[in-house]
């Protein structure tokens, strides 16, 4: 459930200078890297390289977080703005090179949509965003494993051919995760407008 601004929240602190708020800046600098990767050169490599990087600098700024006590605001912010910005880079640079077809993009595109109207819902009534999700983390997960592998799929090779089923399966469960991590979120905010709803 989202806390209402300016009420006690386990978010953390208003720190702005850590460890891990400085790996989600580091990620978020690659999404224009990446997609220039991926669109104009066509080096899959190299796009596959920050793809991986971007997913274990995203598991690694949580960890440091609960090691040294570094949570904050900010990163509560970061990390899922540079989730989506990559989600939303893969999928539009995706559908540019037919790799995936337009109407799963606009499924998956159209609940982000959703969210940050929700979002934004909540704000004007005096609430934070909602807490994420173990789906959402877990939708997350899928779609960064399945994207590199789909770039690896699209050749002739032997590995393309063992890695194809792979990935349209990773991408088809973090599909559907990422649209029932939207779907929770509608309830949530539902919940949260409701009159009368008071947040502890």
């Amino acid at each position: 459930m989202a806390a209402r601004d300016g009420e006690p929240s386990d978010r953390g602190s208003d720190r702005v200078l850590t460890i891990p708020n400085a790996l989600s800046a580091l990620r978020l600098a690659g999404v224009p890297v990446f997609l220039y990767l991926l669109l104009v050169p066509h080096a899959d490599g190299w796009a596959i390289a920050i793809l991986m990087f971007s997913g274990f600098t995203d598991w690694l700024d949580g960890k440091i977080a609960r090691w040294l006590d570094q949570a904050s605001r900010l990163g509560a912010l970061l990390d899922p703005l540079a989730d989506r910005l990559y989600t939303l880079a893969t999928i539009v640079a995706f559908v540019l090179r037919d790799i995936v077809p337009w109407w799963v993009a606009a499924a998956l595109i159209a609940r982000d949509v959703i969210v940050a109207g929700c979002i934004a819902l909540l704000r004007r009534r005096g609430f934070g965003p909602p807490e994420v999700t173990y789906i959402g983390k877990a939708a997350t997960f899928n779609l960064m494993y399945a994207f590199p592998l789909l770039l690896l799929a699209e050749g002739t090779s032997t590995l393309a051919t063992v890695v194809r089923p792979v990935s349209y399966a990773l991408a088809i469960w973090g599909g559907a995760l990422f649209l029932w991590s939207g779907a929770l979120y509608l309830v949530q905010t539902r919940a949260a407008l409701r009159p009368g709803t008071r947040v502890a």
